[in-house]
């Protein structure tokens, strides 16, 4: 279960699936996001009969939520202050976000966004806890 409230109203939610915390950093393009995305939906992470991670995003009909947050994209190696070096310009970022979001809806009908740019309150149950990273520029 996942769901983002922005000033007070939900604005996605979804049951059983993904919440995938999304972040552009500056050599990110599209083709790259197109990637992710499919890597997201294939990867198998849901138990199967046997109650081994067997089982995609698809096999289970999941939803999918993406909740874009500039904030993982911070340099946390030096120094007692994060640096954002590697991220994205907010307007290339947000460009970035807005063709994920229509290529996600294109392939996937049980996809929902996080605003871009806004105050999101981020409520999250993680069965498990299951959480993984997945980077673009380690993706061939």
């Amino acid at each position: 279960m996942a769901k983002v409230t922005v000033n007070h109203q939900d604005i996605a939610e979804i049951d059983v699936g993904i919440m995938a915390l999304l972040a552009v950093e500056k050599d990110d393009t599209p083709k790259e996001a197109e990637r992710l995305l499919e890597r997201i939906l294939n990867f198998r992470i849901f138990a199967d009969e046997q109650e081994r991670m067997n089982l995609s995003l698809r096999d289970i009909k999941g939803g999918l939520l993406i909740v874009p947050q500039f904030t993982l994209a911070a340099d946390t190696q030096k120094g007692n202050r994060p640096s954002f070096i590697s991220g994205a310009a907010p307007e290339q970022a947000q460009q970035l976000f807005s063709y994920l979001q229509q290529f996600a809806l294109a392939v996937y009908p049980t996809v929902q966004f996080g605003q871009f740019g806004a105050d999101m309150q981020v409520t999250l149950i993680n069965n498990g806890p299951v959480t993984f990273t997945l980077r673009t520029s380690k993706l061939q």
